[in-house]
């Protein structure tokens, strides 16, 4: 199905946002080493904002409208807290892998939302194809080791994780239709940072005696500030407006795999068989999903 120039930038957009937040497991894996989990999460924004406020005031960024700053609120809930420090408390519980297995389910949470909120139906192939494509997220993640002990208690955390980062995601590319992503995104950490300096403080000073300081590890750290929290909602948000969120969100489904590569690349893990054929399988349906992203449109 052919694309229009703005859908093929914003697809475009959405893979480079997914290849910034395929480096935040292996960038969070370093900072573990010397670094506490929540002391990761309330650090994010911390170190966001070293980019965030000196382009806002160089592009001279007006204040920002009263309208758009209760949306704005929920878009750093679900992006600065919810996520990052409910899947901490869960990967103090279980195995990252486990985590992985639960959070395959992310992208069509995110067009579940994303329909829901913006009552645009994609079809139901987009929804066949959506739902195959986790299913054998599931079983990527299944063959990496995440099949590991867990509890209700943990998973609903990673539920819970899940389900703020997908409204995050949504309720940040409605911002988008009034303010150019960067800002979106650059207004989501300055507006957390009462909360996220004082918290970053309280966490370091109680825990750093537990851990000693690593160069990798403290590049881990700034990984996941300029990267995962910043520069990848740039390119992310972007993709989601031009390219429809429930359609741009499929795009994440190719998250996993490039994190394998990653994790491969930079902390020697092992790649099976069977996760180069589940991966070709997500890549499949991941295409099939984004298909017939015009289809509806044109059987009207």
């Amino acid at each position: 199905m052919a694309l229009t120039k703005k859908q093929r930038n914003g697809l475009l957009y959405a893979f480079i946002g997914v290849f910034a937040f395929s480096l935040s497991l292996p960038f969070t894996k370093l900072a573990l080493k010397s670094f506490d989990p929540l002391f990761t999460a309330f650090a994010r924004p911390a170190i966001a904002s070293f980019i965030a406020i000196p382009l806002m005031l160089v592009a001279k960024v007006p204040a920002l409208p009263r309208h758009l700053l209760r949306p704005t609120i929920f878009t750093a809930l679900g992006a600065v807290f919810g996520w990052p420090i409910l899947i901490a408390i869960a990967l103090h519980r279980t195995t990252s892998a486990h985590v992985a297995v639960l959070s395959a389910v992310m992208p069509l949470v995110t067009a579940i939302i994303a329909v829901i909120k913006n009552k645009k139906q994609p079809g139901i192939s987009f929804w066949v194809a959506s739902i195959l494509g986790t299913v054998l997220l599931v079983f990527f993640s299944l063959s990496r080791g995440g099949a590991g002990q867990s509890d209700l208690l943990t998973d609903l955390i990673i539920m819970g994780a899940v389900i703020a980062s997908s409204y995050c995601y949504v309720e940040g590319a409605g911002l988008t239709n009034y303010l150019p992503g960067w800002q979106v995104i650059s207004w989501v950490v300055v507006i957390v940072l009462p909360i996220a300096i004082p918290g970053a403080a309280i966490v370091y000073f109680v825990t750093e005696s537990q851990y000693t300081l690593h160069l990798d590890a403290l590049l881990g750290m700034l990984g996941i500030g300029i990267s995962s929290m910043y520069l990848g909602f740039f390119a992310w948000y972007r993709g989601l407006q031009d390219f429809g969120v429930a359609h741009g969100s499929q795009v994440q489904q190719l998250q996993a795999i490039m994190t394998l590569g990653w994790s491969a690349l930079l902390l020697g893990e092992s790649v099976t068989l069977t996760m180069v054929v589940s991966a070709c399988g997500i890549v499949l349906c991941v295409l099939w999903a984004l298909s017939n992203v015009n289809r509806q449109r044109e059987t009207k």
